[in-house]
């Protein structure tokens, strides 16, 4: 295989259908992508019914192009991660992964573009997360719940209206960011730092006003976090969690037993705020995100320092906090499914309590003149969530 064919392979697998997010390179399997969620086969001249182990590792290793370190990740780890540039049609993330001694390849597409605010729907707390002068913002959730397109559009506010020095540290680079008001050095790991905690502890010495790290992913890069937070800068990154109360637990669970006390206290003088990000089938095609929102006020200071308890929850104090424009996501699936963009279905599925969810749902059908789902059925949630909790 020549790299004119990958190349054609890829603009193929780009042009087939719209929306695509991803293309799938596996063993025994045709060109894939993944459009609105879900992978479909693509065809291409000559046709490709099932790549063969050769396809599959000419087509990884070009994509490496010789690249030492990632060759070093790929044998000791067993995957490593790049970006790819398809000319001036599209930019990708790539990771390239072994599995039962093959190669698999996964590229996902990256908009040339950086999206705004408004132009992706984000809730209107984003534009004055973009304001915020020190501290963290988390934006968290699953691989591929778009994390980092949210961030981007943060900065890109950042971009618009502060002269500052921001610095980027992320692996790949994603989005390219172009001088407007502030000034970026966008950095990537491997190519220019080896580490995120090195590269974050560098950052210090570069003298940012705005730090993007690309994931916390240990509790070295959660500690220097938490330092640039404590002197004056604002570190936005992300981690892969469900919830706003999951996040702080996890942060929590990156310390030792005995540093959790002084930790408690550095959370609560440096979170501003954690956005919880999860897409969802939409109506009529492609996606939509729901959001969680939580900010910090004397509620969830005393959460963090104390700890849930079953009568005090994170979750209860976003829901209580909708005049500050805080949101559990049951409550913005709510709103999405009033709104006709998603079906009951989908709300009850990706809902994180079904009971308050389907209480929910036969309000807005009750005031729509539609059948709800009954006391019966009510009660029989009830108990399911009640055995569910109880461990039964």
């Amino acid at each position: 295989m020549k790299q004119t064919e990958i190349d054609y392979w890829i603009t193929s697998m780009l042009e087939t259908y719209g929306n695509v997010s991803d293309l799938n390179i596996t063993v025994g399997k045709p060109l894939q992508v993944e459009t609105s969620g879900q992978l479909v086969p693509v065809s291409v001249e000559p046709p490709v019914p099932a790549i063969t182990p050769f396809q599959a590792e000419v087509f990884a290793l070009n994509l490496i192009g010789g690249n030492k370190r990632l060759l070093d990740d790929l044998v000791k780890h067993g995957s490593c991660d790049l970006s790819y540039w398809l000319g001036q049609k599209a930019r990708f993330r790539v990771n390239v992964f072994s599995q039962k001694t093959n190669l698999s390849t996964v590229l996902r597409k990256l908009e040339m573009k950086i999206p705004t605010i408004s132009q992706l729907s984000l809730p209107k707390l984003f534009n004055t997360m973009a304001g915020e002068r020190n501290g963290i913002i988390l934006v968290t959730g699953a691989t591929g719940s778009g994390k980092t397109t949210s961030l981007a559009a943060m900065l890109d506010k950042i971009n618009d209206e502060k002269p500052v020095h921001v610095v980027t540290l992320e692996d790949p680079i994603e989005y390219v960011h172009q001088h407007k008001m502030a000034t970026f050095n966008q950095r990537e790991l491997g190519n220019d730092f080896d580490s995120f905690a090195s590269g974050l502890r560098a950052a210090l010495r570069q003298a940012p006003k705005v730090i993007l790290v690309g994931e916390m992913r240990d509790r070295e890069t959660m500690e220097i976090g938490l330092s640039a937070a404590e002197t004056g800068h604002l570190v936005l990154s992300t981690l892969h969690t469900v919830d706003a109360g999951q996040t702080i637990n996890r942060i929590l669970g990156m310390f030792d037993q005995e540093e959790q006390a002084q930790v408690r206290n550095r959370l609560v003088d440096t979170i501003r705020w954690i956005v919880c990000q999860r897409l969802m089938p939409k109506v009529g095609g492609g996606r939509v995100a729901a959001f969680e929102i939580m900010g910090m006020n004397l509620r969830v200071r005393e959460l963090i320092m104390t700890g849930e308890t079953e009568d005090k929850t994170f979750y209860d104090v976003i829901s209580d906090a909708k005049a500050l424009g805080w949101q559990t996501f049951d409550q913005h699936i709510l709103e999405l499914y009033e709104d006709g963009l998603i079906t009951e279905e989908t709300a009850i599925s990706y809902c994180t309590r079904k009971t308050a969810v389907n209480r929910g749902l036969d309000s807005i059908k009750s005031a729509r003149g539609e059948s709800t789902t009954g006391i019966t059925g009510l009660a029989m949630d009830v108990k399911k969530e009640d055995k569910r909790r109880s461990g039964f």
